[in-house]
């Protein structure tokens, strides 16, 4: 059987990029938006790897991470 990488996963990492590059050129509500995206996509894709046919666990880990951080990062940037 031929595995599949997670797309969710992928978008999610992208989603949380794109959160720290909104955050840091003054978009703070776009960088939480994008951020609160990144979550629940990379849940997503962590289920989806659960699967035999599907990899990507790892990848779906570090979504989550990267999205938690950016919503941290966002929220403080909001604040200050």
């Amino acid at each position: 059987m031929e595995q599949k990488t997670g797309t969710f996963a992928t978008i999610s990492i992208v989603a949380a990029i794109a959160s720290y590059f909104l955050t840091f050129s003054g978009h703070t509500v776009y960088g939480v938006v994008a951020a609160l995206i990144s979550i629940p996509l990379a849940v997503g894709g962590f289920v989806m790897a659960a699967s035999p046919r599907g990899s990507g666990g790892i990848i779906s880990i570090i979504a989550i991470v990267l999205g938690v951080f950016a919503i941290g990062i966002a929220l403080l940037a909001m604040i200050f």
